[in-house]
């Protein structure tokens, strides 16, 4: 769980407390829970993701969702995002879709871009509100304004579809290329895919590999089907590596966060 800090205000004391955890990992804890007690906003935050994933502490995310709420409720919106990331996901508290919502949108009009995507994606599948597609277009539209990759990528989807907005094949590939180049692995996987229809199979051989070294399991096994099926031998050895990734991602699921 680490949707964090990139386009968030406020989170430069995060940071810090991060290099802190980084360079003295055996006491930054420590003072970090205190800071955290203190009622500081940042410590409450970095408290949350360590209790989640178990970092510098026993993993327990119902505590970390206690110190989420915390931060949330004292207007830090990367906390808000997260707190609806865990009713989203069930993570330390029952799942709720709609609770998600509420706290997806407050962080998303705060202005913080992660917010903005996860709010979207709750549109787009009408999950815990009223699907609305129109409405998702715009809060990806905003968010990929603000440098957001995976939003980059859904950006590019909607024009290379015209869904809710006019298609526009040329701005989609722009909008592909731009998510492929800011580290997002659908993107780059969108963007090898019109690298391939252009015929320049070197290029897009270098992105997927990357996608697949970055890509999660259940986006491992979408595209090594659909690379199993390419016409060139160069993209189906690219298959192959998707399928060894995703199996590694499988056998260490149970280590993950949910």
């Amino acid at each position: 769980m680490s949707e964090a800090a990139a386009t968030n205000p406020g989170m430069a004391h995060h940071e810090h407390l991060l290099d802190a955890l980084r360079k003295d990992p055996a006491h930054a804890p420590d003072l970090i829970h205190a800071a955290a007690l203190n009622g500081e906003i940042a410590a409450q935050f970095l408290l949350g993701q360590m209790c989640c994933e178990g970092r510098g502490r026993a993993r327990d995310a119902a505590e970390g969702v206690h110190w989420f709420r915390l931060a949330a409720n004292s207007g830090l919106p990367a906390a808000m995002n997260m707190l609806g990331r865990c009713h989203e996901l069930g993570t330390g508290t029952a799942c709720d879709f709609a609770l998600a919502a509420v706290w997806y949108r407050k962080a998303a009009l705060a202005g913080f871009d992660w917010g903005m995507y996860n709010l979207a994606n709750l549109l787009a599948t009408g999950r815990g509100l009223e699907p609305s597609r129109r409405e998702a277009w715009a809060w990806y539209r905003k968010a990929a304004g603000l440098g957001h990759a995976k939003s980059m990528n859904l950006v590019g989807r909607y024009l290379e579809e015209g869904w809710e907005v006019e298609a526009d094949a040329l701005a989609a590939r722009e909008w592909y290329r731009r998510s492929a180049e800011a580290g997002d692995f659908r993107g780059q996987a969108s963007h090898a895919q019109i690298l391939i229809g252009e015929g320049r199979i070197a290029e897009a051989v270098g992105w997927l590999q990357q996608a697949v070294l970055a890509g999660s399991p259940s986006f491992l096994a979408h595209v090594a089907n659909d690379l199993a099926a390419s016409a060139h031998a160069e993209i189906r050895e690219i298959a192959q590596l998707a399928r060894e990734r995703g199996a590694l991602a499988h056998a260490g699921a149970g280590q993950e966060c949910a």
